[in-house]
């Protein structure tokens, strides 16, 4: 049995703790959650479940593994701790290595206590792909991200187009995958994904639009090199509660934990 502490009780922390909780994510546990402010879970309806925002009592329920749904802070506050303590850390907020002096640290702390930072693939598709062929030489990595208007309220794209009269597609974003996690910090953790697994963040080319003419995220990546050249598209159901993320996310996380216990692992 694999026990899993989980950080964050949001959109996404809620759905990966109903996988669990429904047998999605294979032989595991869900032993506990961490957030901010326990008075906000009364109701959560996870009676089996211990909700605490203590970081010693979380770490007390000896976790197999900890996963991060709560965003960059998070990552930068709990991924060494979690390490320390005997823990595999799975990351979704990813983009927080975009800092490099964190990327380095984090790691740095796996290989010391003999841990793993695990990354799902989430939003996106085809990171076994391109982990892949970058064993051997890549010559390009491009991502572009699309995602309808009601996804951006409250981010960067607000100051660079009227979300509120915008019609056509727009970019708001070209650069590099390390410049773009920074900007887009809940929106862009793909970009941080591919890098990590291809070119690294200087060298993967992203554009990030604002598309009123759709109605789901859709990340497309596209690469080159010995391998050959593959181009994937991916169309995400954006959460009713949160439309910066998407169900696949939490199918994704599930989909990792049960790899864990699993006597096949695919991809």
């Amino acid at each position: 049995m694999l026990n899993v502490g989980l950080i964050g009780y949001g959109t996404a922390g809620k759905d990966v703790a109903d996988a669990i909780l429904s047998g999605q994510a294979g032989d595991s546990r869900l032993a506990a959650v961490l957030v901010r402010d326990t008075s906000k879970y009364a109701d959560a309806g996870l009676e089996s479940v211990l909700i605490t925002d203590s970081e010693e009592v979380f770490f007390a329920c000896r976790p197999d593994v900890v996963v991060e749904t709560a965003g960059h802070a998070a990552v930068i506050r709990y991924a060494e701790a979690s390490l320390a303590h005997g823990c595999d850390f799975m990351v979704v907020s990813v983009g927080a290595f975009c800092d490099q002096a964190l990327h380095d640290r984090v790691m740095a702390s796996a290989s010391r206590h003999g841990k793993r930072v695990l990354v799902p693939s989430a939003a996106i598709a085809g990171l076994d792909r391109i982990a892949a062929a970058a064993q051997g030489p890549l010559e390009r990595v491009t991502l572009t991200t699309r995602k309808p208007v009601k996804a951006w309220r409250g981010t960067f794209a607000e100051e660079v187009v009227d979300l509120d009269t915008v019609t056509q597609p727009t970019v708001i974003f070209e650069g590099n995958a390390r410049e773009s996690s920074r900007v887009f910090p809940e929106s862009v953790n793909v970009s941080a994904a591919l890098s990590l697994a291809g070119v690294g963040f200087e060298a993967t080319e992203v554009r990030v639009l604002v598309d009123p003419t759709i109605d789901k995220n859709v990340h497309e990546v596209s690469a080159k090199g010995l391998f050959g050249a593959v181009r994937i598209e991916v169309q995400n159901t954006p959460s009713p509660n949160n439309p910066k993320t998407g169900y696949i996310v939490a199918m994704s996380v599930s989909r990792a934990l049960k790899n864990l216990s699993s006597p096949l692992v695919i991809g």
